[in-house]
């Protein structure tokens, strides 16, 4: 394991993740001026783009923090390196935590574990850079054509989208989780003490109107659920 995590954190790796990233800097940039252009062409002036530029940076800290906590989990089972790479570009912990953890499984070993070997990262790699390329691929070839999918399934119903993408989810992640579960009293308390968590933070936040609480309750989810765990394994 501690020799994997070196590779893991190597130089090599070290320099594929700041090209990537620097990448996508480099896209935020380019967005940003055209938008600019943009809103000098409909007469936008300069303070109004000051403003937005200012509300769209302080509405990003609060998902940005949300998502350091659970960056700190990961970088400790995948390296720095790949998990600054997977993050910066799809930007979703949940989807490469659990792409991470399908990689791993699929190889037969548990992620993190004594003998997560050179293999079983190779195997995680892959599988979350193949699972993001779906989406950047699609993103490429469909988004045009996405409007005219969205205005027919409307017509037969509004919902029907929504549901789907909904399933598919709870699918996928129920299947990762029941199969943790089972291994033991301790997982399944953890499992369950986490859910319990995302399900009250959820509707406190609804009933309180503070959007940031959902930003933040993966993040607060995942600590409650990990300190659970500890403590039923001291008992």
């Amino acid at each position: 394991m501690q020799e994997t995590m070196e590779l893991a954190n190597s130089t090599v790796l070290w320099l594929i993740a700041f090209i990537v990233v620097a990448l996508v800097i480099f896209q935020a940039i380019m967005f940003l001026l055209i938008s600019v252009q943009a809103g000098k062409a409909v007469g936008l002036q300069s303070k109004d783009m000051r403003s937005a530029a200012k509300t769209g940076l302080i509405s990003g800290v609060g998902p940005s923090l949300g998502i350091a906590i659970v960056v700190i989990a990961i970088i400790t089972l995948i390296g720095s390196p790949l998990t600054l790479m997977r993050i910066g570009i799809i930007g979703s912990e949940a989807t490469e935590t659990a792409a991470a953890g399908i990689g791993a499984s699929t190889y037969g070993v548990q992620l993190g574990g004594e003998n997560f070997s050179y293999e079983a990262l190779t195997s995680v790699v892959w599988t979350m850079c193949l699972g993001g390329t779906g989406w950047l691929l699609f993103t490429l070839l469909f988004t045009k054509s996405l409007g005219k999918i969205q205005e027919k399934v409307s017509k037969t119903s509004t919902k029907m989208m929504s549901l789907v993408s909904l399933g598919a989810l709870l699918g996928v992640f129920g299947f990762l989780t029941t199969e943790e579960m089972v291994q033991s009293m301790n997982h399944a308390l953890t499992a369950l003490s986490a859910a319990g968590a995302m399900v009250i933070i959820m509707i406190v936040a609804d009933r309180v109107g503070k959007l940031w609480l959902k930003e933040w309750a993966l993040g607060f989810s995942l600590i409650i659920g990990m300190t659970v765990g500890y403590v039923t394994t001291l008992l």
